[in-house]
């Protein structure tokens, strides 16, 4: 900077003594200026309604009474606030010329500025250095070249508090008395730069205490938050709208990654790792973003579609802050989601557990933004807590899985075991009721086998008595030969039951007529029938219906069902027997009826009625007890079926029951059905 030293005054008549009285009056209107000035820039001080329009007000004042182009004040930079006020005022014939589009830079106004004289004489290389960068800050919107400055520091409790400039757009020089009277209005100025600078850092200081607010109330939020059972994908959505709106971003984005390739964890340094990331958050300060554009996008991207989040790999894992610089923007291409062109400065910290990258938290503002180092902070502590809180989540995810998994094997586990247990009830069940039909059968053979016998030693002892009649020795033998007759077919009906069951042998078919046979059969069992006043309806097709079966089986099944009914039927009714001819599945069969009426047979009697020495209960009559057992098995060696059916007839004690029989009609099931 170029500074002109200037000549003292001449003056024309060296006559002291003539002088004395023009510079007395002098002097005393200087002074009495000065005075003026220091009550009106006091006036001011005191009376202005705003503290912004001080420096204003004083600035006019100044500039007019010492006749200046122009008039700033500015205050030095504040250790506490870091900041600068400044006011400006010039004269109406340059205030068009000032305002031009036209801005000359900084060098072109002061480097070239021909004069500048400061109005103390005591002036250090500090107040110099003052001087410059308030010019500097004042300056900064003129048009013209200042030609001639007349500055002056002002000092408040000894320090520098700011500068006076009076300037002049023409060479000008600038005489004692108004290098006097500036210095002379100097305390009052700095006074009045000393109340703006406090008023600055009282503001400053609310400022810092009102964001000092919102972060206190931001780490409540997230205490209440991390304390809550909210789900994980809502606890971040408004983690990050109160983290936005907290400090005041324009939008928030929280974004979470999922790495594709397991081995990311062991990735070396600066590489990219191939990862999806998706936005699990967002927040906008203008509503209503389901209007925006930016919604209509795919709210996941991969990492490597994304330079901006490739950074925070390569710098490891540094917070990335970007503003409206096109050399960033090209070197590192953001996704289209981040939309940086709308919102060009941008803060992405990363979210990171033990050196591994969890996503992002993103804030964007649309003007540029210089954070902070307390915003900052506060930030990194909200990424912390979030990466806390997703590794809790996603713990507490896996152990539950892990319970749940587990949980499902020990149901299944109880679930066999308690089929198991039924299954071993059953089988005990079921050992329970073998042994007990194992006991009721030896018993019942017991008593089958000893019956006869008893009766045989009856009849042998009565034979040894002296004395016995010739008709009473017959009829005793005629009851021996009975009862061995007895015991010797029911050892017969045993050993037949023990050959069918181990199906030793084929059974032999031959071709009967059907209506002769049942019609033999019931001739049979007359005498019986009669005993019983029992009628026979026999039902038979009209054509003679042939049956290939064994006719040794088939006629024992038959008596068997005719004894059973001359047993069990009431008395004075009439036992219903009919066959006929039926095609089942491409089968032909003989389905024979025989129907008696009689005592009902519950279900429960009917699922055993074909057992061995099984009879209902209270219907014990004389017999072997293997009849419809008999039956049963001679019906299965024929390849046939039997079953019972007790029907109730109305207005009575007594059902009808009716053994259904049913037999293949020819001994080949290719044997065509329609042939009779």
């Amino acid at each position: 900077m170029k500074k002109r030293l200037l000549s003292l005054p001449q003056y024309i008549n060296n006559d002291v003594d003539q002088l004395q009285p023009y510079r007395a009056k002098l002097m005393q209107q200087q002074e009495k200026t000065a005075h003026t000035l220091v009550h009106k820039i006091n006036h001011i001080v005191a009376n202005s309604q705003a503290t912004s329009l001080i420096l204003q007000e004083i600035s006019h004042l100044l500039g007019v009474a010492l006749k200046a182009d122009c008039c700033c004040l500015v205050t030095t930079i504040s250790d506490e606030s870091g900041e600068v006020s400044a006011a400006n005022w010039c004269s109406e014939q340059f205030l068009d010329v000032s305002q031009s589009s036209e801005i000359l830079s900084r060098q072109q106004l002061l480097m070239s500025s021909p004069s500048i004289q400061c109005a103390t004489e005591q002036l250090t290389i500090e107040d110099i250095s003052t001087i410059q960068k308030t010019l500097a800050i004042s300056c900064q919107s003129w048009a013209i070249p200042m030609q001639s400055v007349l500055a002056i520091p002002t000092r408040f409790s000894g320090k520098n508090n700011g500068v006076i400039c009076l300037i002049k757009f023409h060479a000008y020089q600038w005489n004692e008395s108004e290098k006097n009277l500036l210095q002379a209005i100097a305390p009052s100025c700095a006074i009045a730069l000393a109340q703006v600078a406090q008023t600055q850092i009282l503001a400053n200081q609310k400022h810092d205490l009102h964001k000092g607010n919102q972060h206190q109330i931001l780490i409540k939020r997230l205490t209440t938050l991390s304390l809550s059972n909210l789900e994980l994908n809502q606890m971040l959505q408004l983690v990050i709208s109160s983290t936005a709106e907290s400090l005041e971003a324009d939008r928030g984005l929280l974004i979470l990654l999922k790495y594709t390739d397991p081995m990311f964890r062991n990735r070396q340094k600066k590489q990219i790792p191939k990862a999806k990331a998706t936005v699990v958050g967002e927040w906008t300060k203008t509503q209503n973003p389901a209007e925006t554009r930016l919604d209509k996008l795919d709210q996941s991207f991969w990492l490597s579609e994304c330079g901006l989040c490739q950074r925070v790999f390569v710098e490891s894992g540094k917070p990335i802050m970007i503003d409206n610089c096109p050399e960033q923007k090209e070197n590192w291409k953001p996704n289209p989601l981040f939309a940086i062109e709308e919102f060009p400065a941008t803060l992405l910290m990363p979210l990171e557990n033990q050196g591994n990258v969890l996503g992002f938290v993103v804030l964007q503002q649309q003007v540029a933004r210089s954070w902070q180092p307390t915003e900052l902070n506060i930030v990194e502590m909200v990424c912390a807590q979030l990466s806390n809180a997703i590794i809790q989540s996603q713990t507490l995810r896996q152990v539950q899985n892990l319970v749940d998994e587990r949980t499902e094997q020990l149901k299944r586990s109880l679930e066999v075991q308690a089929k198991l247990y039924e299954r071993t009830k059953q089988y005990v069940e079921q050992l329970q009721e073998l042994n007990e039909l194992k006991d009721e059968f030896v018993s019942n053979i017991s008593d089958r086998l000893r019956y006869p016998l008893t009766n045989m030693r009856m009849s042998i002892r009565n034979l040894r008595l002296p004395g016995i009649s010739p008709e009473r020795q017959a009829r005793y033998l005629d009851i021996l030969e009975s009862e061995c007759t007895k015991e010797i077919n029911l050892i017969n009906d045993l050993l037949t039951l023990q050959k069918l069951e181990s199906h030793q042998e084929a059974p032999q078919f031959e071709t009967i007529n059907l209506n002769t046979k049942i019609n033999d059969l019931v001739a049979t069992v007359e005498k019986p029938f009669l005993d019983q006043a029992l009628s026979v309806a026999v039902d038979l097709p009209k054509e003679p219906l042939k049956l290939q079966t064994e006719i040794e089986s088939f006629d024992r099944i038959l008596q068997e069902l005719l004894n059973n009914v001359s047993k069990y039927s009431e008395r004075d009714t009439i036992v219903h027997l009919q066959a006929t001819h039926r095609v089942e599945q491409e089968v032909d069969q003989v389905m024979i009826k025989v129907t008696n009426t009689g005592r009902g047979i519950s279900q429960e009697e009917a699922a055993y009625i074909f057992d061995k020495f099984r009879r209902g209960k209270g219907r014990w009559t004389p017999g072997t007890g293997l009849g419809l057992a008999l039956v049963k098995s001679l019906v299965q060696h024929l390849h046939g079926a039997i079953a019972v059916e007790s029907t109730p007839i109305e207005n009575s004690h007594l059902s009808e029951i009716c053994f259904t029989l049913t037999l293949p009609q020819f001994s080949s099931a290719n044997h065509p059905h329609s042939q009779q």
